[in-house]
């Protein structure tokens, strides 16, 4: 199966390393960001969602509009537009863009930020509505027929769009509890996790695929990991190191500008455990970004040399994994600087399918 890459999609620069700077929505910084990713091999960027995010929807067709391959991640918390007007949205976009979109569904994990939304509903609550918006938003897309629907949270009679996707839009899947497994397996082409140790994504896959075996589904398999390749790995460790220092430096800008918590989220409270038992898991992934920000979001990364971090993300394409999202600590550079990695992992991955197919 090929490799498919997903880099970060961002309105305004901004990461764990440095403040903000320029408007909130710079239109010039996106294109930039977008062709940068674009000419680096990418296949999608994730458009990313909070409360106090700018709209996905206008991001994702900005981005799609000013490049002519690059695909988009548009995340969308269920529970906020109707699954029949989310379902038209999606269709939409890509009617526009074929084959270019794909939904990432975030349920949500951080209590106070669905509530500056209107929502206060707790987390089992949100994973059933979760359960029943896909249920409603793929007869959306696929029923040629009206149909009806009557569950806890959503009631449709007689639900039919005129416009339908000519081929499925992918839906991505995130959340690491017991009721993100369970509705992710049911729902999920591609099941998303963060970067944790080989053996642990070993494990998650496994949970996965358990939960999806009985509505015959197969999902593929995402990682998220933050690589500082450099030429050498003396050299990757001290990008790292200045990463760790500026990341302590400027925690406290973050927390406040993203106005999250991520204490309650079961991925966060994985990555913690893995960095109280170390720095250093596997060959060369480092926890010590997210022991600093309290495991809040995409926050392991993979250190050493280009040829080094190459193969430690085939690693985890050894275990099943067929999706990489990654992004640097300076998101315009590190996507200029991932060309050459994208293109050693997929020249990597070939050699070794060669190889195989000989040995046969």
């Amino acid at each position: 199966m090929p490799i498919e890459f997903i880099g970060i999609a961002s309105t305004q620069q901004f990461s764990e390393t440095g403040t903000a700077s320029g408007p909130v929505v710079d239109p010039g910084y996106l294109a930039e960001l977008a062709l940068a990713h674009e000419e680096s091999g990418f296949d999608r960027v994730l458009v990313a969602h909070s409360s106090a995010s700018p709209d996905g929807f206008t991001v994702a067709d900005q981005i799609l509009t000013r490049t002519t391959r690059l695909g988009v991640l548009l995340a969308h918390r269920p529970g906020f537009v109707a699954p029949t007007l989310t379902a038209r949205k999606y269709a939409t976009l890509d009617a526009f863009h074929p084959g270019r979109v794909a939904l990432h569904v975030i349920t949500g994990g951080d209590d106070a930020d669905q509530a500056r939304d209107g929502d206060i509903s707790d987390k089992p609550t949100r994973y059933r509505r979760t359960d029943e918006f896909l249920q409603v938003l793929r007869s959306e897309w696929e029923s040629a027929e009206p149909f009806d629907f009557e569950g806890e949270f959503y009631t449709v009679r007689g639900g039919y769009s005129s416009v339908r996707p000519a081929v499925p839009i992918p839906v991505y899947f995130g959340g690491a509890s017991a009721d993100a497994v369970r509705v992710g397996g049911r729902h999920a082409d591609v099941y998303a996790f963060w970067g944790e140790p080989l053996a642990g994504i070993a494990e998650r896959i496994r949970q996965v695929r358990e939960a999806a075996a009985p509505y015959g589904r197969d999902p593929r398999f995402s990682v998220s990991l933050r690589p500082i390749p450099a030429a050498t790995e003396a050299e990757a460790w001290r990008r790292a190191e200045d990463v760790l220092r500026l990341t302590k430096e400027k925690a406290g800008e973050v927390r406040k500008a993203f106005n999250l918590d991520h204490s309650a989220q079961e991925g966060s409270r994985r990555l913690l455990e893995y960095a109280a038992k170390g720095d250093v898991h596997d060959k060369r992934l480092w926890t010590a970004v997210a022991k600093v920000t309290g495991a809040a979001g995409n926050s392991t990364a993979l250190v050493g040399s280009y040829e080094q971090v190459a193969e430690s993300l085939l690693d985890y394409v050894g275990l099943g994994v067929s999706t990489l999202l990654i992004r640097g600590f300076s998101p315009l550079e590190d996507a200029r600087d991932y060309g050459s990695l994208v293109r050693l992992v997929r020249e990597q991955a070939d050699g070794a399918a060669l190889a195989g197919a000989s040995a046969v």
